[in-house]
């Protein structure tokens, strides 16, 4: 008997290094997939369509919100991101374990509605620090640093609620961190059980 999926959220304020730790883990668990959101945000420079991000428009992501077709979403810097429920069912039922990378509104609705999953919050050692990763990134104007610099402020707030916290101060240390927690969820016994309980007559 496959044991079923596990899905981990993972969520950070801008600047945090969410991306670059997910992208690493995904490296180290082959056995890892990467959930591709919906959003409504306009392709960068380097960024495929089906691999980054589904990237559709404003009217078929509303239709989509309409059907019911999201297990989470929300709207972050003035664009909308969102998850199908298709892929985590897919996912879940193909024991197939998937990385969530989503915001704090999506991952609240997420813990409510879905009733299910790992939350690892990501914090940068300091808001200043922060602030400097932002401005090194050479991407974001001046008006968009200091709107995501504003709302890191209350999207640490929402730390509180989740099952993990990794402070990415060292990028080396941050990332066996979350290495350990995906290890240990994947060994919590619910999960193992049903795959031995037949051999062993439990």
């Amino acid at each position: 008997m496959n044991r079923e999926g596990i899905i981990f959220v993972i969520s950070a304020p801008s600047g945090a290094g969410k991306t670059s730790l997910c992208k690493e883990i995904i490296d180290i668990f082959p056995t890892l997939r990467h959930s591709v959101s919906y959003t409504t945000r306009p392709m960068r420079s380097g960024e495929k369509n089906g691999i980054d991000y589904h990237f559709v428009s404003d009217e078929i992501f509303s239709a989509m919100v309409e059907g019911g077709d999201f297990a989470e979403w929300a709207e972050v810097h003035g664009n909308r991101y969102g998850t199908a429920i298709a892929t985590l069912k897919e996912a879940a039922a193909a024991g197939q374990d998937i990385l969530l990378d989503i915001d704090c509104q999506g991952a609240a609705q997420l813990k409510k509605n879905w009733r299910q999953g790992v939350f690892i919050f990501v914090l940068p050692p300091s808001f200043e620090e922060l602030q400097r990763r932002l401005l090194g990134r050479n991407t974001d104007s001046a008006e968009v640093i200091a709107r995501r610099t504003a709302n890191a402020r209350d999207e640490v707030r929402q730390a509180t609620w989740y099952d993990y916290l990794v402070i990415n101060d060292d990028f080396a240390l941050a990332l066996e961190q979350l290495r350990a927690v995906i290890v240990s969820e994947g060994i919590r016994t619910p999960r193992v059980l049903p795959t031995v309980a037949g051999a062993f007559g439990l």
